[in-house]
């Protein structure tokens, strides 16, 4: 196959649309397809085989390192000399609608895949206005596709309830032969604790930003100060983050990744997640196979993953309360912990990335047939289906 590939954002930035992209670059790679993708300018010429278009756009001020692709950027001649049999667009937003329109005028099938509950964001921030005109457009822009994918079976559910067509769950993989409990290391566990490897750690990882509540974890340490915490990442929060937490028992780390992000995980004793909005959390699936029990919100996508009582414990999405009694409870009992953390592991051991993204190039086929099959002429097709 030849699949054409849109992104709102690519490397440098770290993010979870970004990692899921990297890894179907490699398995497009690895199966033997050809592919394209246009990203924002500033990342690599080129990523696992894929050459890379990079466009130019405008740096989003809340985020400066998000750039916002015009719908007009001069997308359509090279799309048209790829000539691809399928058009995937992740998250498609400003440069997602270019991509979508300029698809359906050549003609093309259109898988579009939603990563991020920007309404939700919006609504977080107090623009509420503003978040249902993006949650009306998003609809509108994701129904012109032929097939919408969405991370979980909750986020799906969602979807379909504010209007959303053709939707199917695309999940996600988790490297279980790198995130693994025995990569814990007594020197990762030392580092993460500023030299208290006694204290219980909890650890957040991810992208720091203002969605993510990581400040929630302030009433965690405020409640609990025998407790150590180490935040894993960077993003335009941090700066005001590590004000927050100038005299706290909080090592940031900055972004990690390989060995060293699998020796941090298998290093804490449990998982603190206080977003709210996530369509999944694919670092929630990282740390459940790196053994640790989760602490997360009852809401959004990693419910289909973060079970409570079995290898969560969820806490209301608004109280913080809820955290730190959640929090208490693990730390209390070391032994649940222990418990939730090998129940985690054994869950997500069957969710292989080679699965997930065979299932992905699946969904291609799909598409492509069926747009072969509607554009075939009735009369070929009555042939067809008589078997002549």
């Amino acid at each position: 196959m030849r699949i054409a590939l849109f992104t709102e954002t690519f490397l440098p930035r770290v993010e979870g649309v970004t990692n899921t992209l990297c890894r179907v670059l490699e398995h497009l790679a690895a199966r033997g397809h050809q592919s394209l993708l246009f990203a924002p300018e500033g990342g690599p010429t080129r990523y696992a085989d894929t050459p890379v278009i990079g466009l130019r756009g405008w740096r989003f001020p809340p985020y400066p390192d998000f750039k916002l692709i015009p719908p007009l950027a001069p997308i359509r001649k090279p799309l048209q000399a790829f000539n691809p049999d399928v058009v995937h667009v992740l998250n498609p937003l400003s440069l997602g609608l270019g991509a979508i329109q300029q698809s359906h005028s050549l003609g093309l099938p259109v898988v579009a895949s939603y990563h991020t509950d920007v309404p939700g964001f919006m609504r977080r921030w107090g623009y509420r206005l503003p978040s249902q005109l993006m949650a009306c457009y998003m609809r509108w822009l994701h129904n012109r596709a032929d097939l919408n994918l969405c991370p979980s079976q909750v986020t799906l559910e969602l979807l379909r309830r504010q209007g959303y067509r053709r939707l199917k769950v695309w999940s996600r993989g988790v490297d279980t032969s790198l995130f693994h409990p025995a990569k814990r290391s007594a020197e990762w566990r030392l580092r993460l604790t500023d030299g208290n490897p006694e204290q219980p750690l909890l650890l957040f990882v991810g992208r720091l930003s203002y969605e993510k509540r990581i400040h929630w974890l302030h009433a965690v340490i405020t409640a609990l100060p025998e407790v150590r915490v180490a935040i894993v990442g960077d993003g335009p929060a941090r700066p005001g983050l590590q004000r927050l937490f100038f005299d706290a028992p909080v090592v940031f780390t900055g972004t990690l990744c390989g060995q060293d992000l699998a020796a941090a995980y298998a290093s804490a004793d449990i998982f603190v997640f206080p977003a709210a909005n996530e369509t999944l959390g694919n670092v929630v699936l990282e740390a459940m196979a790196s053994g640790l029990p989760v602490v997360a919100p009852r809401a959004g996508g990693l419910l289909d993953h973060a079970v409570h009582g079995e290898t969560a414990l969820l806490f209301e999405p608004e109280d913080r309360d809820s955290l730190v009694a959640a929090v208490h409870t693990l730390v209390e009992d070391p032994a649940l912990a222990r418990r939730m953390g090998e129940a985690g592991r054994a869950r997500v051991e069957p969710r292989t990335w080679t699965a997930v993204l065979d299932g992905l190039l699946e969904d291609y086929r799909s598409v492509i047939a069926a747009r072969a099959s509607a554009s075939r002429p009735a009369w070929a097709s009555r042939r067809l289906a008589d078997g002549l």
